[in-house]
């Protein structure tokens, strides 16, 4: 690939009813670009059309049934075009961009293939004025990303100094993606990743907890006692009814909200320190 060349042009989607498994992947052919899997459903992305390739697969899993196809350009996907952008002093660039020495901010290297988390989506922003503000009050030191996606979170945690990061999805596709994106930028002496569920992982020991995840897992989480041993905590992903709930939730568990951001009143994020945590 060239430096200003867009990798994927056009994404051709084929969902399947049934797990398609990361050995099968490797027949697909060099145009494979990953596998979506949520529930019993697989979501094969390609950069060209790839009709023969999924009809030989199917051929050989008869409990596989081809549900429908999708054509968009890559752009499209990602909202509009990923050119990169700034945002509470990060710099987050596709490895395609060709770099400007003279930029400014901590730059992330992010390739989100398909999966996502770009940095475009508000709470995901928002969350990262979240870390930059946390930082600046008390440095990091072991922060836990809950639900990592692209690994974004964990990335710019990691470049704003954080000791050691473990950044953690259910999705294999995310964990592939996060673990290039970790490489892409030299920081896998500092961030792990691993495959696992969000509710797994709640109780470790954490100087800061990020959770930009689905509300029916934040609410497992805090109606489980979760985050008992976190330190501050990062919440987001949250519509307004949710993030009220959820706010009233943590407040009882003994953690005092120090600010929240919103998104034309329709999304929400949260920071949060536990009180009489009072580490310099």
């Amino acid at each position: 690939m060239k430096t200003g060349e867009v990798p994927y042009k056009d994404l051709y989607i084929y969902l399947l009813s049934g797990v398609v498994t990361e050995w099968e992947e490797q027949d697909l052919g060099d145009e494979f670009v990953g596998n979506w899997v949520e529930d019993d459903c697989s979501f094969l992305f390609f950069g060209r059309s790839a009709g023969d390739d999924v009809a030989r697969l199917i051929n050989t899993r008869p409990d596989l049934e081809l549900i429908e196809t999708h054509h968009f350009t890559y752009d499209q996907w990602q909202g509009g075009g990923f050119s990169g952008l700034k945002v509470a002093g990060f710099v987050i660039a596709p490895p395609w961009q060709t770099h400007d020495p003279d930029e400014q901010g901590v730059r992330i290297v992010l390739d989100p293939g398909v999966v996502f988390g770009n940095g475009l989506h508000p709470t995901t922003g928002d969350c990262l004025r979240a870390i930059a503000l946390a930082n600046e009050t008390q440095p990091l030191i072991r922060l836990l990303d809950l639900g990592t996606g692209t690994g974004i979170l964990a990335l710019a945690a990691a470049l704003s100094g954080a000791q050691s990061v473990l950044a953690v999805d259910i999705n294999p596709l995310c964990v592939r993606t996060a673990i290039r994106n970790v490489n892409l930028n030299g920081l896998g002496n500092i961030i792990e990743v691993v495959k696992g569920r969000a509710e797994d992982f709640g109780d470790d020991l954490a100087d800061m907890v990020v959770a930009n995840i689905h509300h029916e897992v934040i609410k497992r989480l805090v109606e489980d006692g979760g985050f008992r041993n976190a330190r501050r905590l990062i919440i987001s992903g949250l519509l307004r009814s949710q993030f009220f709930e959820v706010r009233a939730q943590i407040e009882k568990d003994r953690f005092k909200v120090l600010r929240q951001w919103d998104y034309e009143m329709t999304w929400f994020t949260l920071l949060a320190q536990r009180k009489g945590n009072n580490r310099k």
